[in-house]
């Protein structure tokens, strides 16, 4: 009897062990499942967040495609125009290419009659020293300034479109029986727009008078040879590109 109740006794404490060894596996399974879910959980987070970048960055590029198409057509656009601008002007005879190569042809010239030619901020420069045009005070001008101004009148008639601005300049010196400095640049300036438009007749519209006085010299006036630089009379060639922006318009 003790014999029997013994071998009961081991069966009941081993099926506990066995019982106890599956448990212990089963919640080690169990955790691994769940970190395994968990790691699945993570990825599938990342990876909808990468398939929303990659769909961000797809319709960015697109737009981007698109911008780069109008970028592309406007400037194709702003080239023809400009070709057209170009046309335009070459066909009135005012393309800075044009206007300098008779300008340069007529530089001998005005090199000739005394003048200083150069260009700057891409109009044409003359300076006559004063007394190529006038006597000490006075506005009237002689012969061999006439002269020189009918090679400013040929480039003019040769260019249509473009305008002459003159301007009278003076040093510091008063002279007697004049108002002022200023007055006298004004009066010299004036007197170069009337010979262009009385004698050569170069329409008024396409000139204008200044007077500078004292106030722009090119070099000291404490020197005679300083003052007499800077009494001139400059004439600026200006090509006229006012209908420039009608153009780009039409």
């Amino acid at each position: 009897m003790k014999l029997v109740v013994s071998f009961a006794s081991f069966a009941i404490l081993s099926m506990s062990l066995v019982s106890c060894g599956t448990g212990k596996k089963l919640s080690a399974a169990n955790a691994e499942n769940a970190r395994l879910n968990s790691v699945i959980t993570e990825q599938t987070g990342q990876l909808a967040a990468k398939d929303n970048q990659i769909a961000q960055l797809k319709t960015e590029n697109i737009e981007y495609g698109k911008e780069a198409q109008a970028c592309r057509v406007a400037k194709a656009a702003i080239a023809e125009k400009l070709a057209t601008v170009q046309k335009n002007l070459a066909d009135r005879g005012t393309s800075m290419k044009q206007i300098q190569q008779k300008v340069d042809a007529a530089i001998t010239k005005f090199e000739d009659a005394g003048a200083d030619v150069t260009y700057k901020n891409g109009m044409v420069h003359i300076n006559f020293q004063d007394r190529f045009f006038f006597k000490s005070g006075s506005s009237t001008i002689g012969v061999k300034g006439r002269q020189a101004l009918n090679t400013v009148a040929e480039v003019l008639r040769e260019n249509p479109g473009v305008t002459a601005i003159i301007v009278g300049n003076t040093d510091t010196l008063s002279v007697k029986g004049v108002a002022d400095n200023w007055s006298l640049s004004t009066e010299r300036a004036n007197a170069v727009v009337r010979v262009l438009y009385e004698t050569y007749n170069i329409n008024p519209a396409r000139l204008t008078a200044a007077g500078r006085g004292k106030f722009n010299p090119v070099v000291s006036n404490e020197t005679a040879e300083g003052r007499e630089r800077n009494r001139r009379i400059e004439i600026i060639l200006n090509p006229d590109l006012s209908r420039i922006w009608d153009l780009f318009e039409e």
